[in-house]
């Protein structure tokens, strides 16, 4: 069973617009080995004392501070939560609520408090979730896979979803011929198979609708150009793995799919980088946090990659975008780059949460500008 909640782009606009006295954001590493949570935990309280120090050094009261606290301490001692873990787990609290996200990236541990919530580490489940569904596809059978890094694969049940392609175009053979002798030989085994890919993906489409993650398929021959033809998943990779699946499992369909899912990121960082070169001629990308922040302020970012694991601390003016930078951090101040990212959603950017070495310049961040700034 996999234990994975990824946000949606959706969620994590809105997780970027609450504001609160204390919000409390802690990434650690967990395991998907429920014998071996008890470092998570013993971490999760460690982090959680960082914050609370925190609150305290800034007056919050002390009934504020307790709420907040009473939900950490109740999340570390739910034996049942601990037992369905994945790679990391992000703990985003207020004294008033309390949310989690279990994730199959290994993210870096942090804790960081502020008036707003530290999103950045999100930012990557959700760009590179190295999550996908698989469609294997053949004439005689079908079925969906979820897989997600380092964890086990499982096949997850489809209503509605043909047997095979015979049964789904109502006969018991796709060799046979009609009464007019039309739907016979190779022509109509065309006919045949878009029936069958037209139905897989009518049934695919209420359990696909609204996610954003990849579907790799797993089919060969003419099979698997009809269903291509026929797809309304706007995220169907156009890398397939090109074995039948009538022979594979479905760990052996996860090991196929990873080196198609690796490749589609590489293409999409370099295509972002390489347009960061393009747009630089022209004044049109930056890579200075302050530039950045007074360009997100006012809409002006069109695409932004993010390095995930750093932070800098200190403040963005609400109405020009001008950044202070802080020593060290505190309740008062929160990740700028963080911040950037966030505005740059809401006006509508592309944000991409990387690691330094795909950030252009290997700094902090990079920003394509939908326009020349002045000057």
């Amino acid at each position: 069973m996999l234990h994975v909640d990824i946000p949606t782009h959706s969620e994590f606009a809105g997780l970027n617009q609450i504001r609160a006295d204390a919000c409390v954001s802690i990434y650690l590493k967990t395991t998907p080995l429920t014998q071996e949570s008890d470092a998570s935990r013993i971490e999760l309280g460690n982090l959680a004392k960082q914050a609370r120090g925190q609150l305290e050094a800034v007056g919050l009261d002390k009934r504020r501070v307790a709420a907040l606290m009473e939900q950490l301490d109740e999340l570390g001692d739910d034996e049942d939560f601990w037992a369905t873990q994945a790679n990391s787990l992000a703990v985003l609290v207020t004294p008033d609520r309390l949310r989690t996200y279990r994730l199959a990236n290994n993210l870096t541990p942090v804790v960081e408090v502020a008036d707003r919530f530290h999103l950045k580490p999100l930012l990557r489940a959700i760009t590179f979730p190295h999550s996908a569904f698989i469609l294997a596809l053949s004439e005689n059978a079908v079925r969906l896979v979820e897989i997600h890094a380092d964890l086990e694969p499982r096949t997850i049940k489809i209503e509605g979803l043909p047997k095979d392609a015979a049964s789904a175009a109502g006969k018991s053979t796709l060799n046979d011929r009609s009464a007019s002798g039309r739907i016979h030989g190779s022509e109509g085994q065309n006919v045949r198979f878009q029936q069958y890919a037209r139905k897989v993906d009518a049934a695919l489409r209420p359990f696909l609708s609204g996610r954003e993650t990849p579907l790799i398929l797993a089919a060969t021959g003419r099979l698997a150009s009809v269903f291509h033809a026929v797809n309304s998943y706007r995220n169907l990779l156009a890398e397939r793995i090109s074995d039948s699946p009538d022979r594979i499992s479905d760990g052996d369909l996860a090991a196929a799919a990873r080196p198609i899912l690796d490749a589609a990121y590489a293409k999409q960082i370099k295509e972002a980088r390489d347009l960061f070169e393009a747009r630089a001629g022209e004044g049109r990308s930056t890579a200075d946090i302050s530039d950045a922040a007074r360009a997100a302020t006012f809409g002006a970012i069109d695409t932004l990659l993010v390095d995930i694991d750093s932070v800098v601390h200190g403040t963005v003016d609400e109405t020009t975008g001008e950044v202070r930078f802080a020593d060290e951090p505190d309740a008062t101040n929160y990740g700028i780059v963080d911040e950037i990212a966030g505005r740059a959603l809401a006006s509508g950017a592309k944000v991409m949460g990387v690691r330094k070495g795909d950030v252009p310049g290997e700094g902090d961040l990079a920003a394509i500008l939908r326009f020349a700034s002045p000057g």
